[in-house]
């Protein structure tokens, strides 16, 4: 009996040590992620692109000064040990790692960051992430080309950084975006950055084959001990969800983002629906009427648009219920969205009426500009054309590559244009998009005005009561609910299939797809070497 129980009890042991085994991360593996917005990366150097698809690689490759921790849903500081604030909410001082290197093996100093953050404010090239970097005092005047440097940019001694601002913000929020990364200048002045990138995340660039992946190698020298696990990234470009289909069924693949019949067909599988991570996304999906353009100046059309469109019906047919519906701007996650307001209704009388008073008895024809998309694309706008038809309401569909979207919502170069966009995880930040002094680089894509609006944004901006500035903010997404500046369609419920072999993988609503991917390890169950 005692042998028995002797036996039992190695048994135990053993048994958890196998599961001890299994949930210690293990060394060595290759991550294989794929970039599913696009048929190619726009670019390479974080500077130059928002585009969600590029940012996939630059989470392995590039850092920023925050980052957004999935785990405990809030912003953490990444290149600084510590931070404070002054009294008057408006000065922080960063105490920067002292362990960060660089891929060419130089140490980050606070000289990077000083330059990197000048280097966004060039006026002349028009950097996206410029919309985050006007928050630090005296930015404006370098892109207006009135100041070489940034006053609100201070180097007290190599690792400690000041940053003063214009307003009583959270400047992680502002920090933490991708195309906010720090860089090292001598590697930029070379000319040739774009093609080979060199940053300060766990992994370095190997190799990228347009149109086809990116791959990076493990960091030796990267700051977090221990980490990454992997010896090396891929990540492939698969913008036809067919082709992640057939990559994931045969092990080609460690994860998939899921559209919407892949959803429910992944959901339904026996061998499939345990892998499967959801996450409610910080994305609103809409079409963007530009203001400049006659038509879309008056509400009335906008609201016409609106109510022409069964949209739930679109959401539960097409986008197979992965999606919630859009009530203005804001998503469900923010403290300001208000349950009380409903969506607009389906109403395709109503919105002829408006048309009418509008000035456009006979109905109304417009260019649509459109992507491949599954989930916001083509699909969405080939079935809304027969409702919007019912309303008199013509739409001439405009095709284009999903990666030039952006540029053409900066350039102004559209009627309307159907896309989605990040819309978290702060208020403040995302609603400076309709802001009538925000330009239209930074996500001023609609060209938007409404003094009652400017007057609500202004007040929330300059407010050091959180609950009166949710307030304000929350009174300013109604605003944009009943002026209609855009289609409202729908708030992105994210899906990733992965494989058993995978673990670590982040619920990140700010994107999916941007993993941390020193985070993430393999198992030896992984077909990939």
């Amino acid at each position: 009996m005692r042998k028995l129980l002797s036996l039992a009890a190695v048994s135990v042991i053993a048994l958890g040590s196998v599961a001890a085994a299994q949930e210690t991360p293990r060394k060595g593996g290759t991550i294989r992620m794929t970039a599913p917005y696009a048929a190619s990366f726009g670019s390479l150097d974080p500077h130059t692109t928002p585009r969600a698809q590029d940012d996939i690689i630059n989470k392995a490759m590039q850092r920023t000064l925050y980052n957004w921790d999935s785990k405990d849903n809030k912003l953490v500081l990444e290149l600084a040990k510590s931070v404070t604030a002054s009294a008057d909410g408006l000065t922080y001082t960063y105490k920067l790692r002292d362990d960060a290197f660089f891929h060419n093996g130089r140490k980050m100093t606070a000289d990077d960051i000083i330059w990197s953050y000048t280097r966004i404010m060039d006026g002349t090239k028009g950097y996206p992430a410029a919309r985050y970097i006007r928050i630090i005092k005296g930015a404006v005047d370098v892109e207006k080309g009135q100041a070489k440097e940034i006053s609100g940019l201070k180097k007290i001694d190599d690792f400690t950084l000041e940053i003063t601002l214009t307003d009583k913000v959270e400047p992680g929020y502002y920090l933490f975006a991708g195309s906010t990364a720090i860089l090292p200048k001598e590697e930029v002045d070379k000319g040739n950055y774009a093609n080979n990138p060199v940053g300060l995340g766990p992994f370095k660039f190997k190799e990228h084959i347009p149109g086809s992946r990116v791959v990076a190698e493990r960091f030796d020298k990267f700051y977090k001990t221990g980490k990454p696990y992997a010896d090396k990234v891929e990540v492939l470009i698969m913008a036809e969800a067919a082709a992640r289909d057939v990559a994931f069924r045969n092990k080609e693949i460690d994860t998939s983002i899921l559209g919407p019949a892949q959803y429910v067909a992944y959901r339904e599988d026996p061998q499939l629906k345990n892998g499967i991570l959801e996450v409610a996304e910080m994305f609103t999906r809409s079409i963007t009427f530009n203001h400049d353009d006659k038509l879309f100046k008056d509400k009335r059309v906008r609201q016409a648009f609106n109510h022409a469109i069964d949209t739930d019906l679109i959401i539960k047919r097409l986008v197979k219920d992965k999606a919630y519906r859009a009530v203005s701007w804001l998503p469900l996650s923010s403290p300001s969205f208000d349950k009380s307001v409903k969506p607009y209704a389906y109403d395709p009388e109503k919105a002829k009426k408006l048309l009418t008073e509008a000035g456009y008895p006979n109905g109304i024809e417009f260019e649509l500009t459109t992507s491949q998309n599954e989930s916001w694309g083509l699909p969405i706008v080939e079935a809304i054309i027969p409702m919007l038809a019912k309303a008199g309401i013509k739409v001439k569909p405009k095709l284009v590559e999903v990666t030039v979207l952006t540029d053409i919502l900066m350039k102004g170069e559209h009627q309307a244009l159907i896309s989605s966009n990040l819309t978290g995880p702060d208020s403040l930040a995302t609603l400076q998009c309709f802001y009538s002094k925000t330009p239209r680089t930074a996500c001023h894509y609609t060209n938007y005005s409404n003094p009652a609006f400017d007057k609500l944004f202004e007040e929330a901006s300059a407010s050091l009561d959180p609950a009166k500035r949710t307030d304000l903010l929350r009174q300013a997404n109604n605003l944009l609910y009943e002026d209609a500046p855009v289609w409202f369609f729908n708030y992105n419920k994210a899906v990733m299939a992965y494989q058993p072999w995978i673990h670590g993988l982040q619920a990140n609503p700010t994107e999916i797809t941007h993993q941390y991917p020193e985070d993430i390890w393999v198992d030896a169950k992984s077909p990939a070497k």
